[in-house]
């Protein structure tokens, strides 16, 4: 069974930007984290995202909510695991897995646009919290 580590590991992804957009010419890159964006010169909150600048977006855009959401889920099952012993390591897995998957489709979605990449850090931390926590865990 993980240990109260595995909910720091799930925790550091707080701090890890799980997307960074780059554009062509001088504009600077904007990071997206798992509770906002942030540019040089502002930053926006997801739920003020989502209430206040989602109105004729790309549909991909949905993807980052929908990853945060696998994301939340995945925290509390870690938090369950850390405070009650009551973890089922697949779906914490297997959430952190889908958190990833749904960030690589936010930075595909917004890097076939001209003269813009994404950086899909997030998918890789993900991954990697999964395979590094999870994947060595006896599953009986």
């Amino acid at each position: 069974m993980p240990d109260r580590s595995s909910l720091l590991a799930v925790l550091a992804l707080l701090v890890v930007p799980w997307s960074v957009q780059t554009f062509a010419g001088t504009t600077p890159p904007g990071f997206v984290f798992a509770w906002g964006l942030v540019t040089f010169d502002s930053v926006t909150f997801l739920w003020e995202f989502l209430f206040r600048h989602t109105m004729g977006l790309p549909d991909y855009i949905l993807a980052w909510p929908l990853s945060v959401g696998c994301y939340l889920l995945a925290l509390g099952s870690v938090l369950g695991g850390a405070l009650f012993d009551r973890e089922d390591p697949r779906v914490t897995a297997g959430l952190l897995a889908a958190a990833g998957i749904a960030q690589l489709t936010l930075a595909r979605g917004f890097s076939v646009q001209p003269g813009r990449t994404a950086w899909p850090l997030g998918t890789l931390a993900c991954w990697l919290v999964a395979w590094w926590v999870y994947a060595g865990i006896d599953r009986r």
